[in-house]
């Protein structure tokens, strides 16, 4: 088959989001993000104690036994955090992967498809954008259970919609380039345009995207565990955590200070890496 030309734009937008990491705002976000990660992945393996196990009496103050004190029954709450931290991560990369897969997909049928049926996808994609992300999960947990794997499923179909709008609105501008234009005149396959060119031209996009859906998982998750709804007990989160402290804040006003300030770390630093790369992806903000 005759070779396909390469473009030079995906390259320059390649070269921008490389640029825009070395710069100081990313490395930084960069940094809390990875320790955060870190934080979640080695969590559970260091912890001192098992979550369930008692160790003292309920809502014990900060000491050498339980550094971060205990919860309402007596267990350690460092090793709940630890611990916690594992649920969070893999509930928001999970939710991620939903809403990128399912949302590309869309954006790919919807690019590709008749008009028709781009208006339809579409049309149902804008329904779903205004609707209140946390209102919305609430009525689905309570319908269906506050467990993890419903958790990640609803979080997931509900940030597909926005995906599939900028997946598609990125498509559409690669359909208009010289290297797609001279696949399709070569007889490439639809499958092989579809994965082998198009797909990795959007990604710069996609990875923008990715990191704001994590974000937004770690503060849906943290927002519904708030009221309860969220990952159950004896499994611990960093959302049920500072809801259990914000609930015994005046007997125990240290409880929710760490989960807290972790969770507004995670989130801060995700938005920062997405508003990054969604800078270097637009000149006009860059």
């Amino acid at each position: 088959m005759t070779a396909i030309p390469a473009m030079v734009e995906p390259a320059k937008l390649r070269g921008a989001v490389w640029e825009s990491l070395h710069s100081r705002r990313t490395q930084v976000g960069l940094v809390l993000c990875g320790l955060v990660i870190l934080l979640a992945l080695i969590g559970p393996y260091v912890a001192p104690r098992s979550t369930t196990d008692f160790i003292d009496a309920p809502f014990a103050k900060p000491s050498a036994n339980a550094p971060f004190g205990t919860d309402y029954v007596g267990r350690d709450v460092l090793s709940r955090f630890l611990a916690g931290g594992q649920n969070v991560l893999l509930l928001a990369v999970l939710a991620t992967v939903i809403t990128i897969v399912g949302g590309t997909t869309v954006a790919l049928i919807a690019g590709y498809s008749h008009r028709t049926g781009d208006e339809v996808l579409m049309r149902l994609a804008d329904l779903t954008l205004g609707l209140p992300v946390i209102l919305v999960g609430l009525v689905f947990v309570a319908a269906f259970g506050p467990s993890t794997l419903n958790l990640v499923l609803i979080l997931g179909i509900l940030f597909a919609p926005a995906t599939a709008r900028l997946a598609r609105s990125a498509l559409l501008s690669e359909l208009e380039a010289d290297y797609y234009l001279a696949a399709v005149s070569v007889g490439a396959p639809t499958w092989r345009i579809l994965l082998e060119e198009l797909l990795p031209n959007t990604l710069p996009v996609l990875l923008a995207r990715a990191s704001l859906v994590a974000a937004d998982a770690i503060f849906v998750e943290a927002s519904l565990s708030f009221v309860g709804l969220g990952v159950q007990p004896p499994a611990a989160s960093w959302g049920t955590l500072l809801h259990t402290g914000y609930t015994n804040l005046y007997t125990s006003y240290w409880y929710p200070i760490f989960p807290g300030l972790v969770i507004v770390i995670a989130v801060l630093s995700l938005n920062v890496l997405g508003d990054n790369i969604q800078r270097a992806l637009d000149p006009a903000r860059r």
